[in-house]
């Protein structure tokens, strides 16, 4: 019988035929017919076989949106407090080594090969897909480098979620919006309830936005966790443009300045970080002169990332209903906000229409965009829903490169460009501004 997760001729336990990450990755890519399979029977035991030690504190943050800005200030928080520190994050933007961060930094190919090596020495015949051999890697990565604080950022949902094989002392879930309904379920309880799967007997965990669903509240209960919860046990205001403050149960901090991402809603996603760090007992985080060195260094590519060339260039990942109207309204709070013409990629289990209809007064120029994963909307079809939803023609380009050229060099153009749906469209954006970097002037 054919083993439906392998095949081709570097098949079960052929190592030897794979010595870069590159080959790993290729490799691993070809796994699975479902690029996304929930269960945690697999995970659970080959993380047996692998018998890994605990560190000192590992914490989750699930969530809809805002995990990434999450995981990024309790790194930098911890590492103020001179630990050393593991997270793991998806997906990447650039390159897969930015899934697995210690001290800070991605670590290396070698470090990434030798984890999977160790982890298909341990795995037998359990078959696991790309995420959960990348995430049983990062475990044993951290293992490796004797990490004192692991952060694990959840990939999806998270009662079922590959990085909820290991028990954590706390964590955040920063939203619940309308997200993978082809897994999660079809309504905003379904989908939060599986989100509050990594809730645990005891341990502090933080709901950090204002609209807690009724299936959370009853997780908490049911599970004997310890839930903060945002204007109940915590609050935040913003003062002016330059400071805020956050009241917890031990008191107000004051003169706070926002953490550097941009966009009003960080203050929200800081707040429950905050919330947390103060759940935990880690009180010493919680000093204004900490708070202030560790947000200052704050740098998330894709999450409202702003690049001046010879116009704006506004990139954000923003792929559901909920970051869609974050992003609306980070565009509509600048300065002299005016249309912008918008470069769109879309992945097919996302619904268009949640994502374009916040935007649709803040855009004058649509273009639909293919995009590099087997799950994407073709282009064509794409520009067919947004025409529609405009009321307007959707123009098309035949790569991502093509759509940043034309704008790049046709004076019709002078408006910032928006790039946003997917990763999947952020990422090659990024790459080619990197690669056609021009003056001030406009002059290449």
């Amino acid at each position: 019988m054919v083993n439906p997760y392998h095949g081709g001729e570097h098949a079960i336990g052929d190592v030897t035929a794979r010595h870069s990450l590159a080959e790993w990755l290729g490799w691993l890519e070809t796994l699975s017919p479902n690029e996304i399979d929930l269960g945690l029977e697999r995970v659970n035991e080959v993380l047996q076989r692998l018998a890994l030690g605990r560190p000192q504190r590992v914490l989750h943050v699930s969530g809809t949106n805002g995990k990434g800005s999450s995981v990024a200030m309790l790194e930098a928080l911890y590492l103020q407090q001179g630990e050393s520190v593991g997270c793991y994050t998806s997906p990447h933007m650039r390159c897969y080594n930015e899934r697995i961060r210690v001290a800070g930094k991605a670590v290396s190919d070698a470090r990434i090969v030798a984890a999977l090596q160790q982890v298909e020495a341990a795995r037998h015949d359990v078959p696991l897909t790309y995420f959960e051999y990348g995430t049983l890697a990062a475990l044993c990565v951290f293992e490796f480098r004797s990490v004192d604080t692991v952060i694990l950022e959840v990939g999806m949902g998270g009662r079922l979620d590959a990085v909820n094989a290991v028990d954590p002392d706390g964590g955040i879930i920063t939203n619940v919006s309308f997200d993978h309904a082809d897994w999660l379920g079809d309504d905003i309880e379904a989908i939060a309830a599986e989100k509050a799967g990594i809730l645990r007997h005891g341990k502090p965990f933080v709901f950090a936005a204002d609209d807690l669903p009724d299936s959370v509240a009853r997780k908490a209960d049911a599970s004997g966790a310890r839930l903060s919860l945002l204007d109940r046990d915590y609050r935040y205001r913003s003062i002016d443009d330059q400071t805020w403050q956050f009241t917890g149960r031990s008191g107000r901090r004051t003169e706070l300045q926002p953490p550097a991402l941009a966009g009003d809603f960080q203050l929200q996603n800081a707040a429950g970080v905050l919330a947390l760090v103060e759940a935990l007992g880690d009180m010493q985080l919680l000093d204004k002169e900490i708070i202030n060195r560790a947000f200052a260094t704050l740098a998330l590519p894709g999450r409202f990332q702003l690049i001046e060339r010879q116009r704006r260039w506004v990139l954000d990942v923003a792929h559901n209903a909920g970051a869609a109207c974050a992003l609306a309204c980070a565009l509509e709070n600048q300065a002299a906000a005016e249309k912008s013409i918008c470069i769109i990629g879309v992945l097919a289990d996302k619904q268009v229409e949640d994502i374009v209809t916040p935007l649709l007064p803040l855009v004058d120029v649509w273009i639909a965009v293919p995009v590099a994963s087997a799950r994407a909307i073709p282009a064509a079809e794409l520009a067919r829903i947004i025409s529609n939803l405009s009321g307007r023609p959707c123009r098309i380009a035949d790569s991502v490169a093509n759509a940043c050229e034309a704008i790049d060099v046709r004076s019709e153009f002078g408006h910032p460009v928006l790039v946003t749906g997917s990763f999947f469209t952020v990422a090659p954006v990024l790459e080619w501004l990197r690669e056609n970097p021009r003056a001030p002037n406009g002059n290449r």
